[in-house]
């Protein structure tokens, strides 16, 4: 989502980074009872293994993305995520926000390239919704980092990339670019990142979207984005607070009938805490291949 101007820019190169991984065995906990079944299966079962990239430097602790895959398949990956140290969300972070780039580890699967990874200690735009609620932004990327750090209001095309919008087939179920009528999405495309959609029942947006009685504060909620044309990142986005409740739970996403490319789409994110590992995550689940 927006960002102030007050973030610190941490721009790594993802080669540097690639060069590296570590593997280690799944220690995940059980999902609760009720999830869909495609993102419960192969948590726990033997043959899995968790595969992490390079880890960075938060506050007490360290940051590093993720991904479980099972070996006995071929390696088919059954999850791909962020890892966030208990030192970390449990230690004193930074007052200034930051936006880091992560690398993926060697196995992560198509379509994605990099996972961009937020710390909002005061929040975000937009006002009234995630404004002044420190929370942490988890952007899986499908396009290179290289695409996405030339989305930048110098680029003359900037206002023509934002405004081209996907359709169609392509746009999930219930999302919407959030802005009234006399708005155009250039108007709240985010430099470094694209054009943000929202599902419309999403409980923070119920108060803008005119339904009072079914709002709730924003913890957790999941995002995609778009520019020029296509659908570029996904997005869960929680809170702090959330994350430290250490809650283990799995919340379907709305599927478009149509995909930007080829890859391991999820049908849902899951957000958990391992005791063993001292790690909260954040998490894309349930992946299936889609053409």
């Amino acid at each position: 989502m927006r960002h102030s101007m007050r973030c610190t820019i941490r721009l790594i190169s993802l080669a540097a980074l690639g060069v590296q991984a570590a593997c280690a065995p799944d220690r995940s906990t059980s999902p609760e009872r009720g999830v869909p079944a495609a993102a419960r299966a192969g948590y726990d079962d033997p043959g899995t293994h968790r595969q992490y990239g390079v880890p960075l430097s938060l506050g007490q602790g360290k940051v590093r993305a993720y991904v479980v895959l099972d070996a006995r398949t071929g390696q088919t990956p059954l999850e791909i995520g962020v890892a966030i140290d208990a030192r970390t969300l449990e230690g004193t972070l930074p007052d200034e926000g930051s936006i880091t780039p992560l690398a993926l580890p060697g196995h992560a699967p198509a379509p994605y390239r990099f996972v961009l990874f937020d710390w909002n200690p005061h929040g975000h735009e937009r006002e009234g919704v995630y404004k002044d609620v420190p929370h942490f932004d988890f952007h899986f990327y499908f396009t290179p980092l290289a695409d996405v750090q030339a989305i930048t209001p110098n680029d003359p095309a900037f206002a023509a990339k934002a405004n081209n919008l996907p359709t169609g087939d392509f746009v999930p179920p219930y999302y919407v670019v959030p802005i009234p009528p006399w708005m155009e999405p250039a108007m709240v495309a985010e430099p470094g990142m694209g054009v943000h959609w929202n599902d419309v029942r999403s409980p923070e947006f119920q108060q803008l979207f005119g339904n009072p009685g079914a709002y709730q504060p924003f913890t957790k909620t999941f995002i995609y984005g778009s520019w020029d044309g296509r659908f570029t990142f996904v997005e869960p986005m929680v809170t702090r607070e959330y994350l430290l409740r250490r809650t283990d739970e799995v919340i379907p996403v709305p599927q478009p009938a149509r995909y930007p490319e080829p890859g391991w789409y999820a049908s849902a994110y899951r957000i958990t805490y391992d005791r063993q590992a001292r790690e909260y995550r954040v998490a894309l689940v349930g992946l299936s291949w889609r053409e």
